[in-house]
């Protein structure tokens, strides 16, 4: 439910994308950093820790554009073909996918094809939040991978506090650069932070990657699934955005692709991350 709430109240934020990702993610890092002090520190697994927070920031520029360009309905459901780019990367490294994996694939991509090609006639703006969507669920893919294998050798408390203040002092200079406030917003930009941090930060990702200490990324990336109808279901709600009823199909035809390319990755035994 935590991460659920992340697509709506990014799109309910006027908070720039930098500035957003910033104080988000350094929340996150000073909440989960008393309980990573009790924890002892691996040279390796901190390595992988900074990689992870890299790879989050750039993410979430391209989810937080997602969010404000297209539905979160459609944005949400594009991001959650992750496990597609994990099988991807995975061949490319020398892996074996299943032949019935492919044909989840094959599914997905005809989603993703029906609702850009949806988007693309409802405007050029929503057509690119698809495509920013897309980008973006490559490189979750990437995160969840640098995060398994840092999570090797450091607590989940560790990894979450170095992960998020790496991406947060990425997004800094993002900010400054662009020339984009920090600190000067009203009561409720801040009240839609807080939400982010407690609910899709803390709840949501940080709970996510404790699970990924213990499961394998494909089950954690099953359980992502959950976050496309949540987060249309309080779209509506709190948003009023009813998604364009020729989507849904297409958001219908990702999550089954999805869940045909982790369960038949699991069933021949091969992970979605080395």
């Amino acid at each position: 439910m935590g991460i659920g709430t992340s697509g709506p109240l990014i799109a309910m934020s006027a908070m720039p994308i930098p500035t957003l990702i910033f104080w988000r993610n350094l929340g996150g890092s000073l909440l989960t950093l008393p309980f990573a002090l009790r924890h002892p520190r691996h040279r390796e697994g901190i390595k992988w820790a900074v990689v992870a927070g890299f790879v989050l920031a750039i993410h979430f520029v391209g989810f937080f554009l997602a969010m404000r360009w297209t539905s979160v309905a459609a944005g949400t459901a594009l991001v959650a073909l992750q496990p597609i780019f994990a099988a991807i990367f995975v061949k490319l490294g020398g892996g074996h996918i299943p032949s019935t994996a492919w044909l989840g694939m094959i599914v997905s991509f005809s989603g993703v094809l029906l609702i850009s090609g949806i988007d693309l006639h409802i405007s050029l703006r929503s057509f690119l939040g698809d495509v920013a969507a897309l980008i973006s669920a490559a490189l979750a893919a990437l995160y969840m991978i640098a995060g398994s294998r840092a999570q090797r050798t450091v607590e989940t408390t560790v990894y979450t506090t170095i992960c998020y203040f790496v991406c947060a002092i990425t997004a800094l200079p993002m900010a400054l650069v662009m020339g984009f406030p920090v600190l000067h917003f009203s009561a409720r930009e801040w009240w839609i932070l807080l939400g982010l941090v407690f609910g899709a930060q803390i709840l949501g990702h940080s709970m996510f990657n404790a699970a990924l200490k213990r499961v394998s990324p494909a089950v954690v990336s099953l359980i992502i699934f959950f976050e496309v109808p949540v987060s249309s279901l309080l779209a509506i709600w709190w948003l009023n955005q009813t998604p364009p009823l020729g989507i849904l199909p297409g958001i219908a035809l990702i999550l089954i692709g999805c869940v045909l390319v982790v369960t038949r990755s699991r069933t021949s035994s091969v992970e979605l991350a080395p």
